[in-house]
């Protein structure tokens, strides 16, 4: 949990005047928009085998459930705030291998479907797109979502990193290892442009990983502070063009330095606070929920 206190403690120096808000906790009929009433309650009552706490990567623990609640609330609250503000982030969030009936890779409750079906739910957005740009594929989002054609799934990752075994998201895009700059830049492009021409979301949830920097441990990539600053942009321009709203999660980050994946999320953090800033968004949209 080192890297939350650090990104909370150092957030402020690069975005002055950011506002804070405690993420919330949230209640099983929330949390079933995208799991199993059964995954839930095992998850709450602390009901997990050991084989399933080892498949999720930490043991058990009421603060574990809390967390993992207030991880997916978090990610709620900048969907909300992201309809007024045009872009919010969640210092944590981007669990992207919980699944509907498990958890796996550090992930236990799915914070991206949750969100995207409670804002279809609230009336907020009824077409929303997750754009998963950390290095390991999405693969619990993109099972959940898999026959949800209001939802649509892109992930950008590392073909022969985890997991082994991909699931299908409505455009994949795996790289190979040692990918640079300007591979990787110019995949995101094609990738974003295939999406804005079959798809036309009304909310992006953006999964800004800081594993594909080249000092990550387990990215397998080589992209540099500056390759994932462009990267950051490209989305975020993308998204500002179309008068789209954008809500951010941090996503993974396992730097051989931690203040490498700090200084990554910062730097997405400071770019956010930049186009939330000049960010304009339609009268019609902060009047009344889209239906």
């Amino acid at each position: 949990m080192q890297k939350y206190r650090l990104l909370r403690e150092r957030a402020a120096s690069v975005a002055p005047g950011i506002d804070f808000a405690e993420a919330p906790d949230i209640g099983n009929g929330v949390l079933a928009l995208a799991h199993h009433p059964d995954y839930i309650r095992q998850v709450s009552a602390g009901e997990l085998s050991d084989k399933e706490q080892k498949r999720i990567g930490f043991p058990w623990s009421p603060g574990m459930v809390e967390r993992s609640r207030r991880a997916s609330g978090a990610t709620i609250a900048a969907c909300r705030a992201a309809f007024e503000d045009g872009v919010a982030v969640n210092l944590a969030g981007g669990t992207h291998h919980a699944h509907a009936s498990h958890g796996e890779g550090f992930c236990v409750f799915n914070d991206a479907a949750i969100a995207s079906r409670l804002m279809q739910a609230e009336r907020r957005a009824s077409r929303v797109a997750i754009v998963d740009l950390d290095v390991h594929q999405g693969n619990g989002t993109a099972e959940i979502l898999a026959r949800d054609d209001s939802v649509f799934t892109l992930s950008l990752h590392g073909e022969r990193n985890y997991p082994f075994e991909k699931a299908v998201s409505d455009l994949d895009v795996g790289l190979p290892d040692d990918v640079g700059d300007a591979a990787y830049l110019e995949a995101l492009t094609s990738a974003l442009a295939t999406l804005f021409a079959c798809f036309d979301p009304q909310l992006i949830i953006f999964l800004a990983g800081a594993d594909p920097h080249e000092g990550d441990r387990l990215g397998r990539m080589k992209l540099t502070f500056e390759g994932l600053a462009q990267r950051d942009r490209m989305v975020l321009e993308a998204a500002r063009q179309r008068r789209i709203p954008v809500a951010i999660s941090m996503a993974g980050g396992y730097g051989r330095d931690i203040d490498d994946t700090i200084r990554v999320h910062l730097q997405t953090i400071a770019i956010a606070a930049e186009y939330a800033a000049h960010w304009t968004m339609p009268p019609a949209m902060l009047a009344t929920p889209t239906r």
